[in-house]
């Protein structure tokens, strides 16, 4: 299938007068640190000296997945279409945090196993009631997996604002996660495998064992598409088809936690272009996200030691993306304000202004 083309946001000329208006703000040079960098990144993708967050919205994939026969988390299946009815209820930690942040929030049911009613704040895509167990077989046929991306990809078209958070939901997504940061990023597995819901050391064990297993089994899906098609969820490839298309759209993209970034590690390998427009918004708790992090060449913003998912860390994160934005845009200038600049030593030792 075809992937949507995405722009590399270099722009030699536009950086530099985003470094100078930067720079000429009322404050030592750098002082603002990782705000700094975090608003020339906006001003790049938006192509403006200007940024601005416009009707953020983070979207949450829901999917179930077969390895869960396995007995590789602390809940059971149903927590899955549980946690989606709790959120649609208003009651999830998402729910919380977007509320107080401003954010519109919006739930795709892309493979949970069980029927919703349709109701405002449910996107329903589902492509079937999770996945296959990939101890025994592929979790998607290629078709599944092609249909997967393309509703991604087209499902943003209805998502409003300029900043897009993603999030997830499904109970054993961090088997599937961990299996794609294995295959894709050369990570021992050990160093992949965490609690997830809350495993137990016993647990951990034997969820590797479960991975090893499954690894062997499909050792010849090495590219992304393959990879993802044997390991990942329906919401892992929809979340994925729906990076690609908001970043070939010049949103601002937000990162949540490891599951998320699993998706990004195969949107990464399609379009590497795509890490232009990502915005990290913490590290995760979860074994494997720093490592992770690492793969993809990532700083996350924030690092609280959380590792729900649901895009809690998107959440978090957007006021420090507000921030950046509004210091470049309000801050006075050295020259507005009639603040004397810095003086500095010439090789004379004289000081020159």
């Amino acid at each position: 299938m075809s992937y949507p083309e995405i722009t590399a946001i270099h722009d030699p000329g536009l950086a530099a007068r985003l470094d100078a208006a930067i720079d000429g703000k009322t404050k030592p040079l750098g002082s603002l640190g990782r705000l700094e960098t975090l608003a020339r990144q906006m001003g790049l993708v938006q192509a403006t000296l200007r940024p601005a967050v416009l009707r953020p919205s983070i979207v949450v994939f829901a999917g179930d997945h077969g390895v869960a026969e396995e007995g590789v988390s602390a809940y059971p299946q149903d927590v899955t279409w549980q946690m989606v009815e709790n959120s649609l209820a208003g009651g999830a930690a998402i729910n919380v945090f977007a509320r107080r942040g401003g954010i519109g929030l919006h739930i795709v049911d892309a493979g949970v196993k069980h029927d919703f009613a349709a109701r405002p704040g449910l996107i329903l895509r589902k492509i079937r009631a999770g996945t296959r167990n990939f101890t025994r077989e592929a979790a998607m046929t290629k078709q599944e997996c092609e249909l997967a991306l393309r509703r991604g990809m087209e499902l943003v078209d209805a998502v409003p604002g300029n900043v897009l958070g993603f999030g997830e939901m499904g109970i054993a997504n961090t088997t599937a996660a961990a299996a794609l940061l294995h295959r894709l990023g050369g990570v021992p597995l050990e160093d992949c495998v965490g609690a997830g819901t809350g495993l137990d050391a016993g647990g951990i064990r034997r969820k590797q064992a479960v991975l090893r297993r499954a690894l062997a089994l499909h050792a010849g899906a090495g590219g992304p598409f393959e990879a993802l098609a044997a390991f990942g969820g329906y919401e892992i490839a929809m979340m994925a088809g729906a990076m690609l298309g908001a970043a070939a759209q010049r949103r601002l993209l937000l990162i949540d936690g490891f599951i998320v970034g699993s998706a990004l590690m195969v949107a990464a390998a399609l379009r590497p272009a795509i890490l232009d427009y990502c915005v990290f918004g913490h590290r995760s708790n979860e074994r494997g996200h720093e490592r992770m992090l690492d793969v993809l060449g990532a700083r996350p913003l924030l690092d609280l030691d959380m590792r729900l998912g649901e895009g809690t860390g998107c959440a978090l994160a957007l006021p420090l993306v507000h921030a950046a934005a509004d210091f470049l845009c309000d801050m006075a200038t050295f020259d507005s304000a009639g603040v004397c600049e810095r003086t500095e030593e010439n090789t004379d030792g004289q000081r020159i202004a």
